[in-house]
């Protein structure tokens, strides 16, 4: 008998499935994302491996995919394996699939797989060579070095992906990827079961696509980065023998400024284009009254179907200045000789020729959501980055969609966030309802942004004899319950609450009817006021579709652009919470264990790096060493353990205000090469809760005392790093915040072990204190703030 480690079974649709094992509770597996089903047998038990170890196919062939695993292998062991024995009777890893079908992977590709490990060696079962591919991977991450030898553990598991289109952006476009830099990016997607590579190709900012009936496109588009024919076929291949599809994009009709700088009689004004090198929304767009843009469109189409076989290709379609078409008088007649009564009605105009032009082609469109309209083909997809209301009104209209809000990897995030992202939205199901016998309070709000409008709402706190409840309502977007409320004091209140910016964590106090205080996005503190509102507001419920429709949700695709990325740190950006975006995606959507997660996510960070070979660490360190001009880079590495970049969008609109928002500001900054969030932070707010729930836990108390003793004693040695490199002069009042904030949390933990209490002059100037602290430096924001403040708060 197997007892169901997590959580959802399944019949794996095979010809041969393997015996069952006895039940045993499982032992920690660094899986991830974590499979459908996991199953050790009672008595435990491990398959030693050696240096002969062999692999066998058979059903299918796979090419040189053993090979790679061999390598893989071999650097996970350190050994030298010895040369393959071709067709052994019993090899250690035997791989049967059942059916073979056409190596180019496609939407509907059979991606379930059944892997046995027992003492007579593994046994992987898969439908097709795709749940061969993602199987391997699976066994990969259970191979440990023991004390005495490799193993892998027994274990068997069925599994089979939740969605079926799981992807990354990566934009070419603003900073140029070399091909190298793609393919290993495209090897970690393999390693974390992604099946999609969305390729942004074109925007203002360069040109990549090399158009053999275009030349002139790269010739002045493109600053001389640009992908050849060749290059591009050699990067599908490479992602297709990794079960990989390639979904090309070209943004059509704005983001068109390399287009017009290239050919400026396709855009509707004229002008003396050039490529675009700031950040933003430009005005220029391709002209709709133009038939010369359709058949270069039908042309480039044409172009891209001989090198992308996908079925699939991206048009963009999104973030429109429509001041070119208002202001052409060629245009507006244009809109009255086809009854086009707005500019909405133009990009209508324009997404249905376009699209005749891709099923010309056998090619089905994909978009932002801004294409969506009813008069679109069904075979249309629609990429949501306006959030999961977006997204569920598209499959109420019987259209299929996939997620991307909430899943930004150039907008650094805690992984958390990213895991609670589902494409999936819940509905409140009566929550936000008060009873009779409740109490509520409902509450205006402004929350000013460095950039753009303030971000306003209201929230409404329920309080009965179960505790407090709330949610939240954003103006113009669906209410969302909040989580995490606790009272700081009778007039003082803190939720958190997961928003399409961050997670947002409001701490505010009341004063009769007005409120103040601030509100934590990610990581960085803005102003938060309001007043009381008279009574609770009617809101707008979740957007979500019926039963029959969820199917049309086909999964979520991770996005990174890269404004502030580049080749040289782009691992860092992704690796290793792509792991994260991937589980949510793969994994059951029970599997919501947030401790669990970061513990798996920690053993892949290792794997990933000695196994598939990314470079997230190795970036950091060279970056760290050109830093600190010098080799020894301890002082700089234990300093930046309580760093983080400032989170979500606050990096972008800084750089806005201080007129660095362009192509050639340079990535160069410790902020650049910081993980999106500290796990040495993360960990002592663990400790901190564990003090503040128990106050006699000595062994937490000890903990505490001996890391803030740690980064206390780095301050001193990391200042003369710190002074020798003009690139990090102004980290200078970070340090010395952080000898400031272990000095406050070492004296709250000394009066907790004493039973001692603060006067409320000490607790004024410690807490503003920590409010100094926790401002932002040259992006970078000091991690300790929150722990040390959550101690601090707990000594009333």
């Amino acid at each position: 008998m197997l007892r169901v480690l997590q959580f959802t079974s399944f019949a794996l649709a095979l010809a041969v499935v393997p015996p069952a094992l006895s039940a045993k509770t499982a032992d920690f597996l660094p899986l991830m994302p974590w499979p459908q089903e996991v199953m050790q047998p009672a008595g435990g038990g491990q398959l030693i491996l050696n240096d002969q170890l062999a692999i066998s196919v058979s059903g299918d062939d796979l090419g040189d995919a053993m090979m790679r695993w061999r390598e893989r292998l071999a650097r996970q062991t350190g050994w030298e394996l010895q040369p393959q024995v071709i067709n052994l009777p019993q090899p250690m890893i035997s791989i049967r699939i059942a059916k073979r079908v056409d190596p180019l992977p496609n939407l509907q590709s059979d991606e379930s797989y059944c892997l046995q490990v027992d003492k007579n060696g593994v046994v992987l079962y898969a439908a097709t060579r795709f749940g061969a591919l993602r199987g391997m991977e699976t066994l990969l991450q259970l191979v440990e070095n023991g004390r005495q030898s490799s193993f892998i553990p027994w274990v068997t598991i069925n599994d089979k992906p939740r969605f079926a289109w799981r992807g990354l952006l990566l934009d070419s476009a603003r900073h140029f990827l070399p091909v190298e830099d793609i393919k290993r990016q495209l090897d970690g997607m393999a390693a974390a079961r992604l099946n999609v590579f969305h390729w942004h190709l074109t925007d203002d900012q360069g040109w990549r696509f090399a158009s053999q009936n275009y030349p002139v496109l790269t010739e002045k588009g493109s600053d001389g980065l640009f992908y050849t024919q060749q290059q591009m076929r050699d990067i599908v291949a490479y992602a297709r023998d990794r079960g990989i599809r390639v979904v090309p994009e070209v943004d059509l009709p704005g983001h068109t400024g390399a287009l017009a700088a290239a050919i400026p009689s396709l855009i509707s004004a004229p002008g003396n284009y050039k490529i675009g090198r700031s950040w933003g929304v430009m005005k220029i767009l391709l002209d709709p009254s133009n038939e010369q843009v359709y058949q270069f469109i039908d042309s480039l189409v044409g172009e891209m179907t001989t090198i992308f076989p996908d079925s699939y290709l991206h048009i963009g379609g999104d973030e429109i200045d429509p001041s070119q078409w208002n202001n052409s008088a060629r245009i507006q007649q244009f809109m009255k000789e086809h009854n086009l009564k707005n500019v909405e009605a133009v990009q209508d105009y324009f997404y249905r020729r376009v699209e005749k032009i891709l099923t010309a082609h056998k090619r089905r469109m994909v978009g932002w959501d801004r294409i969506f309209h009813r008069d679109l083909s069904p075979d249309t997809l629609i990429q949501s980055w306006q959030g999961q209301d977006s997204l569920a009104a598209v499959a109420r209209a019987n259209y299929r969609g996939i997620l991307s809000s909430g899943f930004y990897m150039n907008q650094p995030q805690p992984a958390a966030y990213y895991y609670r992202n589902d494409p999936e939205l819940r509905p409140l199901n009566g929550a936000d309802r008060a009873q009779d016998d409740e109490y509520t309070q409902s509450w205006l709000f402004t929350m000013p942004m460095l950039k753009g409008k303030a971000v306003t709402g209201s929230f409404t706190l329920i309080e009965g004899k179960n505790g407090t409840r709330g949610f939240i309502d954003f103006d113009g977007r669906s209410r969302r319950m909040v989580r995490n409320i606790r009272w700081l004091s009778p007039h003082q209140v803190t939720f958190r609450v997961d928003s399409w910016m961050s997670v947002i964590e409001p701490v505010v106090t009341f004063n009769n009817n007005r409120m103040s205080g601030y509100a934590l996005v990610g990581n960085v503190r803005y102003l938060l006021t309001g007043s009381r509102l008279a009574a609770m507001p009617r809101g707008m419920q979740p957007i979500v579709p019926e039963s029959t429709r969820q199917a049309n949700i086909l999964g979520g695709e991770a996005m990174l652009w890269s404004s502030l990325v580049n080749a040289r740190i782009i691992d860092v950006k992704l690796w290793p919470q792509m792991f994260v975006v991937a589980e949510r995606l793969w994994s059951a959507k029970n599997i919501t264990d947030e401790n669990s997660m970061y513990q798996r996510l920690k053993a892949v960070d290792l794997w990933s790096t000695v196994s598939v070979g990314l470079q997230q660490h190795a970036q950091t360190q060279v970056q760290m060493m050109r830093l600190a001009n010098n080799s020894n880079i301890l002082p700089l590495q234990i300093f930046a353990e309580i760093l983080e970049p400032a989170q979500a969008n606050t990096r972008s609109h800084l750089r806005f205000l201080a007129g660095q928002d362009n192509q050639f500001e340079p990535l160069n900054r410790l902020a650049d090469v910081l993980p999106a969030e500290s796990n040495s932070a993360r960990e002592l707010q663990g400790l901190v809760n564990r003090l503040v729930e128990n106050r006699g836990d000595k062994h937490a108390a000890q903990a505490i005392r001996q890391k803030l003793l740690r980064w206390q004693g780095i301050v001193p040695q990391v200042m003369p790093l710190l002074e020798q490199n003009y690139q990090l002069h102004a980290l200078k009042p970070l340090a010395l915040y952080t000898a400031k904030i272990c000095t406050i949390g070492l004296a709250v933990v000394d009066a907790i072990e004493s039973d001692r209490t603060f006067g409320a002059h000490e607790m004024a100037n410690m807490h503003d204190q920590l409010s100094d602290a926790a401002q932002v430096q040259d992006e970078t924001v000091n991690a300790l703030v929150r722990p040390i403040e959550t101690l601090l708060r707990a000594e009333k």
